[in-house]
């Protein structure tokens, strides 16, 4: 005689029954999102970091009721969608310059941006433009001269 491994408990009520066990087979999607600099680097963020805890694919994960018991539950990967662009994280400068958008911290995702598009950027002033390159001026505006080792 056989000994049957099941999670089915059995009284001397039960004696006559069947003991019956079936598969049912669930698709399961998971959608993740990441944020990365390119599609290379999102695509090992999800290889590396997502995808299923199969920690959790656990019994309780099952409906059981009735003396219905789950015997087991499995997942296995079977099959993936390309990593697909959705948008770019960008200074919100719809409603504000983009020099106020960026003193706020104001940013959100573009989903009309072109994913290989520059960063924002803001155009310096005549000042910063200057420092940058050592420029000194007079009172009047006129270049004095350039500073050197800057």
């Amino acid at each position: 005689m056989g000994k049957v491994e099941t999670d089915c408990y059995t009284f001397k009520d039960d004696v006559g029954k069947n003991l019956y066990r079936k598969k049912t087979y669930y698709t399961l999607v998971v959608e993740q999102d990441v944020l990365a600099k390119d599609k290379d680097e999102a695509d090992t963020k999800f290889t590396d970091f997502g995808g299923l805890d199969h920690g959790k694919i656990v019994k309780d994960l099952a409906q059981t009721s009735d003396g219905v018991e789950t015997y087991m539950v499995d997942a296995n990967f079977n099959d993936s969608d390309t990593t697909q662009y959705i948008g770019k994280v960008k200074y919100d400068d719809e409603w504000q310059d983009l020099k106020e958008a960026v003193e706020c911290e104001d940013v959100h995702i573009d989903t009309y941006a072109d994913e290989n598009e520059p960063l924002q950027t803001i155009p310096m002033t005549e000042a910063e433009e200057d420092k940058n390159a050592g420029v000194v001026r007079d009172k009047d505006n006129n270049v004095k001269g350039v500073e050197h080792g800057v």
